[in-house]
Formats: structure tokens, C-alpha cells, sequence
């Protein structure tokens, strides 16, 4: 292997970072790279190529690995506290005042699902997309959704592998090699559905219609914010950049949420902004003080309350002002 695609790079850098700083076993970090490359003997190059040494890289004779036989229960949310969450802002499945269902809309030929958050009040209101991270569509993502949903919005967060069957049923090892080997394009255009779906919902204001993506699903944010026209607003979390040739394409408000010490993804980020600067794009790219990559994600070992609450506070802002 001599070249990695942009969203494989970027996850098995952070798999990398994850393994060396103790938050990733090195059995699970030489798992998912070989699902993402599609062996081991691709695995190992791809592990020299982002700077794992000679002494931590697997041997390349071992095999492919398998899926588990099961896989922890992902896709579905307890029916009272979410799973490992800390967050104060987390609303539980079944909470009073909103209404929650799986979903199916069509898109590219297909039926796709996802999880749809909404106030229970009749009349119509706002709308957000929500991208999960690389994990897929877990019972985090679900509470991010409704704590949307609280806050006013029809939140609809896709699942991105229910061609593949769904993250539930998937070993979670394997979700992020077959996030990658979907393509971007993939998931954009599922997006894309995802927004034709909640304009034409009698509980959706028509054409108020922001997105939101944390990690991998951050990338997936800005990417659709320059292919899909009719977002009002995005708020992407610590994401790779889209395309800076692209940038002048987009017509939401944008939001970046970036983290102190995410080096990876925060030193790449002025580049990003002097792109902005050179169009008429609204947006704003805010660098969180004191906390690392995935910052948000209060089931993680990287949560951090005070700056997490602070990021969530300033996109329901963002949105409000925009959307």
C-alpha cells in the first residue's frame, strides 16, 4: 500500500493516537486497520505510513481477522439512561415531551434507516442531520438526537451502514472499515436524502435544515456542506477539512468545533479558515481550551464537561441564529 484515501488516513491516525496514548488495546488497533485496508499484509503498511514503528506494526502473515460472533448491543438505546453517559444534557430514551421512531426514506435506489428525535408538540419547528462517528450509529448518537429534539429540532440521525445491515448487528471492530469503504460520496448523498425526507415532513419548517457530525461524522459535515445547497447551518466537531478548492461551494452558515490538543485535526485547521476568508461563507472556527480529540462524547475517556457543554451551547446558538 502507498496511498491512503483521505478518511482512511484519518481514522487510522486516530486509531493510532488511541493506541498509543492507552485508550486502544494494540489486538483492537491491528483489528480495525485490517478491516479498513482489507488485510493484514496492507494493515502493516499502513500502519508505517501514519508512524507506527517496526516494533508495534503485527506480523504480515497473520490472518485476515474475522468478525466477532457477536456484537455489543449499538444500534439501540436502553429504554431509561443512556449506556456509560455523563453528560447532564443527556435525555434519555422515553423522556417526556418528545417522540422517537427508526425511520426509512430511499436513497440511491435503496431504502436507508436512521433515527428520528422530535418534539411531541404539534406544529412545525426546525430540523437537524446528525452524523455519528466512526462507530456508526450507537446509543450516544441517539442521545445526541434528542437532546436536539429538546431543544426544539426534528433531529434525524442516518445510519450509515443499514446497506450493510446496520451498525447493531455489525462487529464493531469492522464499522470503520466499512464506513471507509463506502465512500464519502455514499454517505454525502445519503445525506442528501436524509434532508430531501425532513423538507418534505409536515413537522419540519420547509427549508430549516441544519446539520451536525462529531469525528469521522465531522467530516461528513463539512463534506456536505459543500454538495448539499440548501443547508441553513452546519456544526462539524473536530472533522477532517473538505476539499479547500470546495470551499468557496458552500452556502450554509458553518461551525467549527476544534480541540486545544487535537494537533492532528486543529494544526490543519488554519488552512481551513484562511480558505474561508477568501469568500463570503459565514462561519466561525472556535479552538476549545485544555481538551483533546472526541471531547464531546461524554461516553469516552476524552470527555471534558465544562468545554463539551460550551461547544453544544454555542451550536444550538449557531443555529438559532442561522437556521
Amino acid at each position: 500500500m502507498t496511498q491512503l484515501g483521505k478518511f482512511e488516513k484519518y481514522l487510522i491516525e486516530e486509531f493510532f493516537d488511541d493506541y498509543r496514548s492507552g485508550a486502544m488495546s494494540q489486538y483492537t488497533f491491528t483489528r480495525r486497520v485490517a478491516f479498513i485496508t482489507g488485510s493484514m499484509a496492507a494493515a502493516s503498511a499502513a500502519m508505517l505510513l501514519v508512524g507506527c514503528t517496526p516494533e508495534e506494526v503485527p506480523r504480515s502473515t497473520d490472518p485476515m481477522p474475522t468478525p466477532a460472533s457477536s456484537a455489543p448491543e449499538s444500534g439501540t438505546a436502553s429504554a431509561s439512561a443512556v449506556p456509560g453517559a455523563k453528560s447532564p444534557l443527556s435525555v434519555p430514551e422515553g423522556a417526556a415531551g418528545l417522540t422517537t421512531a427508526t425511520v426509512q426514506f430511499a436513497s440511491g435506489g435503496t431504502d436507508i434507516s436512521g433515527y428520528l428525535a422530535r418534539p411531541d408538540h404539534g406544529g412545525a419547528g426546525p430540523a437537524v442531520l446528525v452524523c455519528h462517528e466512526n462507530r456508526g450509529l450507537t446509543p450516544h448518537i441517539q442521545d445526541v438526537a434528542r437532546r436536539f429534539a429538546k431543544a426544539g429540532y426534528a433531529a434525524l440521525a442516518l445510519d450509515l451502514l443499514s446497506r450493510e445491515g446496520g451498525t447493531a448487528g455489525m462487529d464493531p471492530d469492522a464499522v470503520p472499515g466499512a464506513l471507509t469503504q463506502a465512500g464519502a460520496q455514499r454517505h454525502v448523498s445519503d445525506f442528501t436524502a436524509g434532508f430531501d425526507y425532513l423538507n418534505a415532513q409536515d413537522f419540519v419548517d420547509h427549508g430549516r435544515i441544519a446539520m451536525n457530525g462529531f469525528c469521522f461524522g465531522g467530516g461528513i459535515t463539512w463534506q456536505s456542506a459543500t454538495a448539499i445547497p440548501g443547508l441553513k447551518a452546519t456544526s462539524a466537531f473536530y472533522g477532517p477539512a473538505p476539499d479547500l478548492d470546495k470551499v468557496s461551494a458552500i452556502k450554509a452558515a458553518v461551525f467549527g468545533v476544534y480541540a486545544e490538543l487535537d494537533q492532528r485535526i486543529t494544526g490543519a485547521m488554519p488552512a481551513l479558515r484562511d480558505a474561508l476568508a477568501k469568500t463570503d461563507v459565514r462561519n466561525e472556527l472556535k479552538i476549545y481550551p485544555g481538551v483533546d480529540h472526541a471531547f464531546h462524547n461524554d461516553t469516552g475517556p476524552r470527555y471534558n464537561q465544562e468545554q463539551a457543554t460550551a461547544a453544544w451551547n454555542d451550536t444550538l446558538a449557531w443555529f438559532g441564529k442561522y437556521v
